[in-house]
């Protein structure tokens, strides 16, 4: 079956591209093996070099990023401006990365005292797969790229199947920064993705993506006991209590909402709020969310696109006539529009009953549910309901609101007053359905290294 990018506007096939042959890619993966060998011994000089590969990767996203920008629109719906935010926190992470990598992996000494001294080493482990998905296109990929490939291991790319001019542009910047060909694409489908996890050349998995494809991945590199790192589904709560600023909550929720035209994992999808100003903030909310300019993501004067194919907008759709048949009451939006595109409108409901699926599932697309809640407890309870725990916003100005929140909401971030944001900075990933494992910050740098111990009699 061949590999084709079809834009979501109009669904027009852009491209398409015969998949890999097994030959073909067995030379990729053999050529990032040899090149992680062969620098086993300069290693640190190696990565001294890696650092510049990023610093010229970070200079050819920018250089780049309006092509690269409209390759993203046309190829998975994303507004074009959030495209050029998307290629700008690229080149900031490969140079955040540049900057502090090598200090993050330098020896860990530890004097043990008794005529022995100790060192924590990070080695590289090898080649690492990396499965990806198409709501960032780049981001995603760059986001753990960077430190695996600064540690010293090689980096395999398998992307989503309808991004492959993305996968071929990152392989582009990487081959024209010197990665020497650490850095491969496969054009591969989904079926190909076990056996490659099966190849003793591959060490590493890191995958975002469906809770389903992460179980799948998962338990394929945990038969083959090599490490994983799980980056999957959210259902992110965004808790609002009566200290808040309504205003600024129900403008960002609805910012938040609508990210990546509603298909991201760390979107706000669960909007849970306090008795006391739920009329209040329902009211801003839903203006907020009908204020937003649904239409071609080529646009300035555009919000949010269409989501990534007619398939997805029709699985959305079910899901929300499916709670409304069962007792959600529709405040906006919830029609398909006529016309061509993947397109659907911005979406509020509430009263959704525990039964509905959309209660249940991640909700990927522009659709905000409303939840009613009497105290704080109440509200933690509701979010932890799901079996997702990514994110969480979390609007109040009382201290001691936000210290019980934080410690008993179920999630990998946590943010105060705004939205959930990946930053180079800051490690992150989720628990429970979410996944496991941690990408970013120097706990990312970690990852996928060999942490040695190596102890020396003085």
């Amino acid at each position: 079956m061949s590999i084709s990018s079809t834009n979501p506007v109009d669904g027009r096939t852009l491209k398409t591209f015969p998949p890999y042959s097994s030959e073909e890619v067995g030379r990729r993966i053999q050529r990032a093996w040899e090149v992680y060998h062969r620098h086993l011994d300069d290693l640190l000089e190696e990565r001294r070099r890696r650092v510049q590969v990023l610093l010229k990767a970070a200079g050819f996203l920018t250089e780049r990023k309006d092509e690269l920008a409209r390759l993203m629109t046309l190829e998975m719906g994303k507004t074009f401006q959030s495209a050029l935010q998307e290629v700008e926190k690229c080149a900031w992470n490969c140079r955040h990365y540049a900057e502090t990598g090598l200090r993050q992996l330098d020896p860990r000494r530890i004097d043990l005292g008794d005529g022995r001294v100790a060192e924590l080493r990070s080695l590289p482990i090898g080649v690492v797969l990396a499965v990806m998905p198409w709501n960032f296109p780049l981001w995603q990929v760059f986001r753990c790229a960077a430190p695996i490939l600064l540690s010293g291991n090689s980096f395999v790319l398998k992307h989503a199947s309808n991004v492959p001019q993305c996968a071929l542009a990152i392989e582009a910047i990487f081959n024209d920064s010197g990665a020497e060909g650490a850095f491969q694409t496969l054009l591969i489908g989904s079926d190909a993705v076990a056996a490659i996890i099966d190849d003793p050349r591959i060490q590493g998995v890191t995958l975002t993506g469906s809770e389903g494809a992460g179980r799948d991945v998962a338990s394929r590199a945990g038969h083959a006991i090599k490490k994983s790192v799980m980056e999957l589904g959210g259902s992110d709560p965004f808790i609002v209590m009566p200290s808040a600023s309504l205003d600024a909550a129900a403008e960002t929720g609805a910012k938040a909402r609508l990210i990546c035209n509603g298909q991201s994992c760390i979107a706000a999808k669960r909007f849970i709020v306090h008795d006391a100003i739920y009329d209040t903030f329902r009211s801003k909310f839903v203006e907020a969310m009908r204020a937003k300019v649904m239409g071609d993501p080529m646009l300035d004067t555009t919000d949010y696109g269409p989501v990534v194919s007619v398939a997805a907008r029709d699985a959305l759709h079910g899901l929300v006539a499916e709670a409304v048949q069962k007792g959600a009451k529709l405040l906006l939006g919830g029609k398909v529009p006529e016309g061509a595109g993947a397109y659907y409108p911005a979406t509020v409901l509430e009263d959704i009953p525990k039964e509905a699926k959309l209660r249940r599932e991640e909700i990927f697309g522009p659709v905000a549910a409303l939840y009613r809640v009497k105290s704080l407890d109440e509200a933690i309870e509701v979010a932890n309901e799901t079996r997702y725990g990514l994110g969480a916003s979390f609007w109040s100005d009382d201290r001691n609101e936000v210290e019980k929140a934080v410690t008993k909401i179920q999630s990998g971030s946590f943010f105060v007053n705004g939205l959930v944001a990946s930053d180079p900075r800051l490690p992150f990933g989720g628990v429970k359905s979410s996944g496991y494992g941690r990408e970013l910050g120097e706990i990312g740098m970690h990852e996928f290294t060999n942490l040695k111990t190596f102890v020396v009699k003085t």
